[in-house]
């Protein structure tokens, strides 16, 4: 899907990426030879981990910036700290938050937002509507939709959970799903009373290394999602994190993926 990388970089044009669909969107363009350095989040296509890693995108430091000299910085919304952006924009180096947003119409404008920081809005008008028409033809309708609980981590024993606002709502709408959690916007830990009551018939989690069986097991016996439909059909998905949340290119797989995971279609 994406074209070669080379390290063909000119030296006025040192772009840092910071986030993953930012990354993934450079990629698709074709604009890879202008990248010179990426954060943690960037980890796909797998040859930009050969860049060098300036950090989270959450916490970046100046003196991590600086080290890789680049004259433009483009970065998801939520980069920061707000403290590290000061310092950067007083060393006169362009920063472009690009918008975020969970919808179809939002993986559009982040598409040509990017292009725009770029210069290339032709390019980016033309990849923003080919990845929209991706999207316009998927066929998620579905007569009777799961009830879908994203958790994001379960640390500790207590369930992280998706309310509305979210990559994880966002997706799940796309995917012909509804969010059984829909009390709060964000990201938020549930109470037991509140996991019942959300009553999920799936739950859809992020991928992560290790022994996904024990984990499993773990989930299952944590005594409010036992109390679940998910729990009495042992409905789990798992899908890599940057695919499933980071609402670029791959919107479409995305979402495609995670209704075949859903309703066994496709």
């Amino acid at each position: 899907m994406f074209p070669a990388f080379s390290m063909s970089v000119f030296a006025e044009e040192r772009v840092l990426s910071i986030g993953g669909s930012i990354t993934e969107i450079v990629f698709a363009l074709g604009e890879q030879d202008r990248l010179i350095a990426r954060d943690t989040t960037s980890s796909f296509p797998a040859v930009v981990e050969d860049l060098p890693d300036v950090g989270y995108m959450r916490a970046l430091s100046p003196e991590g910036v600086l080290s890789v000299d680049p004259t433009l910085i483009i970065a998801e919304e939520g980069s920061g700290p707000f403290e590290t952006i000061e310092v950067l924009e007083g060393a006169n180096i362009p920063f472009v938050t690009i918008p975020d947003g969970f919808d179809r119409a939002a993986v559009a404008t982040k598409i040509q937002a990017v292009a725009q920081a770029l210069g290339v809005p032709d390019k980016g008008a033309q990849l923003a509507a080919e990845v929209d028409a991706q999207l316009a033809a998927l066929d998620t309708n579905v007569d009777a939709p799961s009830r879908v609980m994203f958790i994001l981590s379960t640390q500790g024993g207590r369930i992280m959970a998706s309310g509305t606002d979210t990559a994880a709502d966002g997706i799940i709408a796309l995917a012909g799903g509804i969010n059984a959690v829909t009390g709060f916007e964000g990201y938020k830990p549930l109470t037991d009373e509140a996991v019942t009551l959300a009553a999920p018939d799936v739950i859809v989690m992020m991928t992560s290394d290790g022994d996904h069986g024990s984990a499993d097991q773990e989930l299952w016996s944590h005594p409010a999602i036992s109390t679940t439909p998910a729990a009495q059909t042992q409905s789990l998905v798992r899908i890599n994190g940057l695919l499933l949340l980071g609402f670029g290119p791959r919107t479409p797989e995305a979402a495609a993926t995670l209704h075949s995971a859903l309703y066994g279609e496709g």
